[in-house]
C-alpha cells in the first residue's frame, strides 16, 4: 500500500492524498452524524425502558407497602402462626412512617429514589393534589407536590410515567397507586444523568469500534479506487508527453462511458486534430516551397541570362523583362494572400460590417470580369429579385469574396458556356448567391475546394493563382457570420453558395426602397 503511494510522482501523489484527505473528512462526518443520531434513538430507547422498569418496580410494591398499616396480623388456631389478615392497624400517620422506615431497605431492589406521597382528603378547602409524605432521598420537605406524568399501562396495569424536575434536576420516574390509608401513590425516579451515562456507556464501545473500522475500511478502498483512477492518468500524461516529444500517432487505450473514458476519447480526438494540423502544416510548407520554387527559378535564371548578356536582341530583353514581372507579381500576390490567409485565421482582420445592397455589389463584380469572361466567350447571367433585403458585411471583404468566385468560374468554366449568378432570400434571415458554371471532364472535389493549394486541373496551375483564393473567400465569410460552400449538381455544374447574413437595416447610400430585377445578358460577340 505505502510502495504504491510512492510508485507516481508528486502529482499522482498529491492527487490520492487529497483522495484519502475527502474520505477521511466524509467518513469522520458520516460517523459523527451517524453517531449522534444512534446516540439519539438508544437515548430515547433507554430513556423509555428505564420508565417501564420503574413502573414495574412500582407496581410490585404497591402490595407490600399497601400491607405496612398493619400493626398486628391474626394468629391461625391450627398453625398458630401469623396469617395475611390484619388484626389490628397502626393508629396514626406517624406510625406508619416509622413502620415504613424500618421496611424501606428491604423494599428498593435497586436503590432508586423512592417517594410516597400522602393520600388528599375528601373534605372541602382541604388539598386535593398528593404531596409529599416521604423521601428516600431526604431532599423533598413533606406537603412538596409532585407531578405524576402520564397514564400509561405496563404489564396489563395502570401506571404513571413522566420526565420531572425535582429540586433543580431532572428525573425519570414512575408511579403507582396505593391501597393504604395514609399513603395514595408510590414514586420510583432515577436522575436523567444516570440514564444517559447509562445509555453513554453502551453506546461509547460500538460507536468507537465500528467508527474506527469504517475509517479503515475506506482509507482502504480510497487507496484502492485512487490506484484505480491515477492509472490512466499516468497513462494520460505518458501520451502527453509523447504527443510534445513528436509522437503525434500516440493514442489512449483506456477509453469509455465514464468521466475518465471520457476524458481519454477527448484527448484522443485533440490528439488526431493535433496530428492533422501537424500534417497539414508539414503539407503547407511543401507546397509553399513548391510555389515559390517556380517564380523563382523564373526570376533567377532570366535576371542571370540578363547579367551575363545572353539575350542579345532588344525582343528576347523585353520578353525576359516580361516574365520577371509577372513572376514578380506572381510571387507578391501569393505572400499577400498567405499574409491574408494568416490574419484571418488568428482573428486579426479587422471587419467593418454594415448594410450593403448585393444587387448592385454583384452588377460591380461582373463589370470587373466582363472583359476577361468575352475572351473566352462566356455568357455572364445575372438573377437578383426585387426588394432583396441588404447584407451585413465588410464591402471590401465582401469584393475580395465575390471577386474570387467570379475569377473561379472565369477561369475554369468551358469555353462558350454560361456563369449563371443569383441572389435569394432564404429561411433564418440569410441571403445565399451562388455562383455556377459548367465544368470540364476533370470536375474538382467540392470537398477539397477550400483547402490551400488545391487545384483541380493540375495541369492549369499556368492559368494564375496558386490555390489560395478559396480558402481566403471561406475564411473571409466565416469571419463574418457567414459560410462558404461547394456543390456538384447531376448536370455537371459546379455551385458555390455564400450565405450571409440579412442586414438590420437598409444601407444609406439607396435613394430607392426598391429596384427591378437585374438581367445582363450578352454582349455581341463574334464567333470564329
Amino acid at each position: 500500500m505505502g510502495g504504491g503511494l510512492q510508485a507516481g510522482d508528486g502529482r499522482e501523489l498529491s492527487l490520492r492524498f487529497r483522495l484519502l484527505l475527502a474520505t477521511i473528512a466524509i467518513v469522520a462526518v458520516s460517523l459523527t452524524l451517524a453517531g449522534a443520531v444512534t446516540w439519539t434513538l438508544v437515548s430515547r430507547l433507554e430513556f423509555s425502558r428505564t420508565q417501564d422498569q420503574l413502573a414495574k418496580n412500582a407496581l410490585l410494591l404497591r402490595q407490600p407497602i399497601g400491607q405496612l398499616d398493619c400493626a398486628e396480623y391474626a394468629i391461625s388456631p391450627t398453625t398458630h402462626l401469623p396469617t395475611t389478615s390484619c388484626a389490628r392497624r397502626v393508629a396514626s400517620e406517624s406510625a406508619f412512617l416509622d413502620n415504613f422506615g424500618r421496611q424501606v431497605a428491604t423494599l428498593d431492589p435497586v436503590g432508586e429514589r423512592l417517594i410516597l406521597l400522602d393520600k388528599p382528603l375528601p373534605i372541602a378547602g382541604a388539598r386535593r393534589t398528593p404531596a409529599v409524605l416521604y423521601d428516600s432521598a431526604g431532599e423533598l420537605a413533606m406537603g412538596t407536590p409532585v407531578p405524576l406524568g402520564r397514564e400509561t399501562t405496563v404489564i396489563g396495569q395502570s401506571a404513571n410515567e413522566g420526565d420531572v424536575e425535582l429540586q433543580g434536576q431532572r428525573y425519570v420516574l414512575a408511579a403507582a397507586r396505593l391501597g393504604n390509608r395514609f399513603a395514595s401513590w408510590v414514586v420510583l425516579a432515577i436522575p436523567d444523568d444516570e440514564v444517559t451515562a447509562q445509555a453513554t456507556a453502551t453506546l461509547l464501545r460500538p460507536i468507537v469500534l465500528s467508527g474506527v473500522a469504517g475509517l479503515g475500511l475506506a482509507i482502504v478502498v480510497t487507496l484502492v479506487l485512487s490506484r484505480a483512477f491515477t492509472r490512466p492518468l499516468r497513462e494520460l500524461r505518458r501520451a502527453a508527453e509523447d504527443i510534445a516529444g513528436g509522437n503525434y500517432a500516440r493514442r489512449i487505450q483506456r477509453t469509455g462511458n465514464d468521466e475518465i473514458g471520457v476524458v481519454g476519447q477527448s484527448f484522443n480526438r485533440m490528439a488526431e486534430a493535433v496530428e492533422r494540423a501537424r500534417h497539414q502544416q508539414r503539407t503547407f510548407l511543401a507546397n509553399v516551397s513548391h510555389e515559390l520554387k517556380t517564380p523563382l527559378t523564373s526570376l533567377i535564371g532570366f535576371s542571370q541570362a540578363l547579367m551575363d548578356g545572353s539575350l542579345r536582341t532588344p525582343e528576347e530583353k523585353e520578353r525576359a523583362a516580361t516574365i520577371l514581372h509577372e513572376e514578380a507579381q506572381r510571387v507578391l500576390r501569393m505572400s499577400q494572400e498567405l499574409l491574408d490567409l494568416a490574419r484571418v485565421e488568428s482573428g486579426q482582420l479587422t471587419l467593418n460590417a454594415h448594410p450593403v445592397d448585393l444587387g448592385v455589389q454583384l452588377q460591380q463584380e461582373i463589370e470587373l470580369v466582363r472583359q476577361r469572361a468575352d475572351q473566352r466567350r462566356l455568357v455572364m447571367r445575372l438573377d437578383v429579385p426585387a426588394a432583396l433585403p441588404p447584407v451585413r458585411a465588410d464591402p471590401d471583404r465582401l469584393h475580395q469574396i465575390l471577386d474570387n468566385l467570379l475569377d473561379n468560374a472565369v477561369k475554369y468554366a468551358p469555353e462558350g458556356t454560361t456563369v449563371w449568378i443569383s441572389a435569394e432570400y432564404g429561411s433564418g434571415f440569410r441571403i445565399t448567391t451562388t455562383v455556377r458554371n459548367r465544368v470540364g471532364v476533370r470536375p474538382p472535389d467540392p470537398a477539397r475546394m477550400f483547402d490551400r493549394f488545391y487545384r483541380g486541373d493540375p495541369s492549369r496551375s499556368s492559368a494564375g493563382g496558386v490555390g489560395l483564393g478559396l480558402a481566403i473567400s471561406r475564411e473571409l465569410a466565416i469571419a463574418q457570420d457567414g459560410d462558404l460552400r461547394a456543390e456538384l449538381g447531376a448536370d455537371g455544374s459546379l455551385s458555390l453558395k455564400l450565405d450571409l447574413p440579412v442586414a438590420a437595416q437598409p444601407p444609406q447610400s439607396l435613394e430607392a426602397p426598391s429596384r427591378a430585377p437585374v438581367r445582363l445578358a450578352p454582349r455581341p460577340q463574334l464567333r470564329a
